[in-house]
């Protein structure tokens, strides 16, 4: 893969670098692969991936991540709640 390289006046790919990087842990399969959610800057924009776990570890040291943490996990759930149901209070 070509790495293309960010201009010297561009202080973006520093604002990026800078952004805190969260993990969520949804399922250990068989002890073998881990089922993740990985979000950078907001917890609640994220995709979901799945990796052996050696190379979750790695994953995880090299892009020195934070574990979400209860509450943050709560409100990505009540937010998808409400994106798969629609919020339970009513405009009109």
């Amino acid at each position: 893969m070509k790495v293309v390289p960010t201009p010297s006046g561009d202080s973006d790919a520093g604002e990026f670098s800078k952004l805190t990087r969260y993990v969520r842990v949804r399922q250990v399969v068989n002890d073998k692969f881990i089922e993740f959610d990985f979000a950078i800057g907001d917890p609640s924009l994220y995709v979901e991936l799945v990796l052996p776990k050696a190379a979750f570890d790695a994953f995880c040291r090299h892009n020195q991540v934070v574990m979400m943490t209860e509450e943050q996990a709560a409100a990505v759930d009540a937010d998808m709640e409400k994106w798969r149901y629609g919020d339970e209070k009513s405009t009109s």
